[in-house]
This record gives structure tokens, sequence and C-alpha cells, in this order.
């Protein structure tokens, strides 16, 4: 399909401050005009947005896919499915595969599966230490020739700050981003959820909240002296976010996101040992809730990730310790956005930029965007119909939710990568 007409939708653009009822013409897997069809366009398919939002496809920095290394949770092809389903057309992927991605053949297999199955387009994350170990650098030019679009230690934090120095300044002078899992290995431990009342009284060793503070105040420190451009990945607490809003005060490089199941669940989720919200880092009190949700609205905070971790079904069944973290939320990503745009919380198009433009600058990534010439990757959605989040109904093949039961706003009704659709509901 080569060329085609989305008529009489709502076009929602952040990237371009456009909020506007308007068609919208594709051609060759681009975006070629919007509101009136350029000379002799002719559309070889149509589709109806009457009555939707049009919006870019969504760019999700956070998504284990499970492979390599973990097919018996997920693949690239299930998840990258359950993504195209979601309207997300962008996935980055965290460098803790088995193999981890501290080498340019890892990174291209990677890339060669996406390409493969065809639904979503899949980024690479290398990693800044071989085999996330934190002694030895990874070779992080040789990764980003690769297609690794940042670099990462995931969750396994470089305990030695002069790594940790020397990894910053390496990825400075190549211009790359780095993303931060911000937590002091030392201070979490064993731990398992939020420290406090509720963890002593449940008998759970608990990750205090210092972990991430340090943590954070350490990485800021390093980065005002690399001057390397970083990305703190999954914040969790009030006081890590007020050091990320002085660090940008100062005129620092840093930008952060959270997890969407952050900003609705708090450490009483688990009070009945639920595993399903064991998280990391773990679920915390309302105010590091009510917290993050003013930071996402002020712009302390600038994306919201899925951090899509599918399990089977067994990971979720031990005693709660002994369980594995993790969430399956790449179909929740965008309902649970739009129900804070319900709640309040947020105006539409600062959520719809949370999800789309914003990942994609903190990236540097053409995508996200709307744009006359940009690539023709949307989805289109119908904001007025509710469902029922039903865990056995899940594209992905992790059903580990939380959220079973919830009604959330917004059905997507098609995702299109690259012109082609790759997504389509039955009406």
């Amino acid at each position: 399909m080569n060329t085609l007409l989305i008529r009489a939708g709502r076009l929602i653009d952040p990237a371009n401050h456009s909020d506007q009822l308007a068609d919208l013409y594709l051609d060759n897997g681009q975006v070629v005009a919007i509101g009136s069809p350029p000379d002799g366009f002719q559309p070889s398919h149509t589709i109806d947005a009457s009555g939707k939002w049009v919006l870019p496809g969504l760019v999700d920095l956070q998504a284990r896919l499970r492979e390599p290394g973990a097919k018996h949770k997920g693949s690239i092809a299930s998840e990258s499915a359950a993504a195209a389903a979601s309207g997300i057309t962008t996935l980055c992927c965290p460098p803790d595969t088995h193999p981890v991605i501290d080498s340019p053949a890892v990174a291209e297999q990677i890339r060669q599966r996406a390409a493969a199955s065809g639904m979503a387009r899949v980024l690479p994350i290398g990693a800044l230490t071989q085999g996330l170990e934190g002694e030895q650098l990874a070779s992080m030019q040789a990764l980003h020739q690769a297609g690794c679009v940042a670099m990462s230690n995931a969750h396994r934090p470089i305990t030695n700050t002069l790594v940790q120095r020397r990894a910053l300044e390496y990825a400075a002078t190549l211009g790359l981003t780095v993303l931060i899992n911000a937590e002091d290995p030392w201070l979490a431990a064993d731990g398992c959820v939020h420290e406090g009342p509720l963890s002593t009284r449940m008998g759970l060793s608990g990750i205090p909240e210092c972990a991430e503070v340090i943590a954070v105040g350490r990485d800021l420190m390093l980065i005002e002296q690399t001057g390397v451009r970083a990305h703190f990945s999954q914040l969790s607490s009030a006081r890590a976010v007020e050091m990320i809003a002085q660090a940008k005060a100062r005129g620092l490089k840093v930008s952060a996101d959270v997890s969407a199941h952050q900003l609705f669940l708090t450490e009483m989720d688990i009070s009945d040992f639920n595993s399903l919200c064991h998280v990391r880092p773990p679920l915390r009190s309302q105010r590091d809730r009510d917290a993050l949700r003013a930071a996402l609205s002020d712009g302390v905070i600038d994306a919201i990730c899925s951090d899509h971790q599918p399990h089977d079904r067994d990971a979720k069944l031990a005693p709660f310790p002994a369980t594995e973290p993790g969430i399956s939320a790449l179909e929740t990503l965008l309902p649970l956005t739009l129900r804070l745009v319900d709640e309040g919380v947020l105006p539409l198009s600062r959520a719809i930029a949370a999800l789309t433009i914003e990942p994609a600058r903190i990236l540097g990534l053409a995508h996200g965007q709307l744009s006359v010439g940009s690539a023709a990757d949307l989805c289109i959605v119908a904001p007025n119909i509710p469902w029922s989040v039903r865990a056995n109904a899940l594209h992905s093949a992790g059903k580990n939710t939380p959220f079973e039961g919830w009604e959330l706003p917004g059905q997507v009704t098609h995702t299109l990568l690259g012109g082609e659709i790759v997504f389509q509901r039955d009406e």
C-alpha cells in the first residue's frame, strides 16, 4: 500500500503544537500533507477516523522483549505485536538480554529479528560495561555504529565510581545519551518492597528511598563533571524528583522518565502479598506517587515509559520475595496515561507528548511527530470506548498485570509503521 488517506480524524501532534480536525495524507511511508491533498494524490486505501484521535506512534524508552535469552517469557515477535496493538511504533530494548548487548553482533541480531517481525521499530540500547559487570568499558563507538541509540548498565549499578566516571566521559566524547537506573546496591541489597512501616509489618526486606536518592546524587555530580547527556529512568521517589528539578535549574543536560504503574499504584497495593505488584524500583508511598504526578505535570519528568517485563506464569507464583519483579505493561501504557487526563493530572497535549515527542527528543530520534516529511508512524485511537483489562486477552506473551479488571479509557483501532498497517482492531 503506497498511498493512504486518513480522513476526518482529530490530529493531535504536540511536536508541532497541533490539535485539529484534518485529513492526513501518506505516501511511500511518509506524511506528505495535512488538510489538503498534494497535487495528483490518489489514495489506494482510506481509513475513516471520524470521532477518533490520530496520534504519532508512541515511543517507549524501556521495554524488555525477552529475546535473546528468555523466549519462554516472550519474543521480539510476540512483544512487538503487542506494541502494535498498543499504538507503540518504537521500542527501546535495554541491554540486559542474554547475551548482553555489549557487542555489535547482538545489537544487529535484535535489529534483524525486529525487521523480520515488521510490527515495531526496535532500537537496542548498548551496555556501558562489558557483560554489565561494571569493570571494563564496552566498545560504545562500535555499539553506536551497530544501531544502539543510547548506553546503559540497566539494573546493574556500576559500584566503582571511577569506572562510572570513565564510562560517562567516553559516552560524552561520542555524543551519546546515557540511561541511568539509579539505585545504590548496598542499600537496596535483597530488598523487594519500599522500606517503611508496611514492609516491617509484612516481614519483607525493604528498599529505602535513600537507595535511589544517594545514587541520583552521585550520578548528578559525575554528570556535571563529565558534561554527558544523561537520562534517569524509572524514578520512584519524591526526593529524587526534587534533585532532578534542581539539576535542570542549574543547566545540567539531564532528563527523566517514570513508569506508568508508578503513577497509580503504591506500596499499599502489595499489602496482600500481591506478587503482580512486585516491581523494581518498588512501589513507594502515596506521597511519592503524588510527587511523581506533579513532576510530570510540571515537566521535571519528561516522559512516561512502560517498563514492560513479560513473565511466564511460574515467575509470579513463589512467595513474594522469590518472585521476579516486573509488569507486562505495553498494552496499558496509553490507557493509563489517558486516565491521568481524565483525573485532571495532565492536559491531553502534555500526556501525548510524554509518550511521543519527549521520549524521541531524549534519544535524538526523528520519531514521535506527524510533521510533513516524517515517517508515517502513527496510531488511531477511539477515545470514548472504555475497555476492561483482562490478562488472558493481552497480546503480550506475558499476562502478569496488576491492573486486572481496571476499566481504562481509549482503544487503539489502527497502528501504522512506515505507512503500513501493522494492527487493525476488529470492529
